[in-house]
């Protein structure tokens, strides 16, 4: 079974979009993002596809949306979380990222295995929030600090573990 990552940047907050949109631009997140994510499987809503506005190349994407007769060039669709990975499965990868929105995340997360976060030190408006990263949950093993943010790895503590 591969391991199931979610990736995303998340403002102090915990907002992570807006009006479609992501409120902040830190180029060295993007290049952390396309660095972990290179020939990986990729899941995420359609929302997040839009933004984004195209298939990342190198990456397989899988867009999750209700509408059967959604379909954009580049991209393989789903009707849900489930229905995503059971296809991405048939592929075998070593990791699968759900890259969100918001729902996909909160679908996605008690499968998640760890997390890849870019900590972003600001508090915008917006309707778009990340789940909140629970300490006795989630044991933060790598964090690289930055000027205005920070990359951020999480492992999902066992249930045997917890915060101390």
């Amino acid at each position: 079974m591969p391991e199931m990552i979610g990736i995303a940047a998340v403002a102090a907050n915990g907002i992570i979009g807006t009006r479609n949109d992501i409120p902040w631009r830190i180029p060295a997140d993007w290049r952390r993002f396309k660095s972990l994510t290179m020939g990986q499987v990729l899941i995420m809503g359609r929302k997040t596809y839009e933004s984004i506005g195209r298939a990342l190349p190198g990456r397989i994407t899988f867009v999750i949306t209700r509408d059967r007769m959604w379909r954009a060039e580049g991209v393989r669709t789903a009707t849900s979380l489930e229905d995503a990975v059971d296809q991405a499965l048939q592929l075998d990868p070593q990791i699968i990222f759900v890259a969100g929105g918001g729902e996909i995340y909160r679908a996605a997360w008690d499968r998640l295995s760890g997390l890849e976060i870019t900590e972003v030190d600001q508090k915008p408006d917006g309707e778009v929030t990340f789940p909140e990263i629970d300490p006795d949950e989630w044991l933060e093993t790598d964090r690289e600090s930055h000027d205005g943010y920070s990359f951020v790895s999480y492992r999902r503590r066992s249930p045997r573990e917890s915060a101390v």
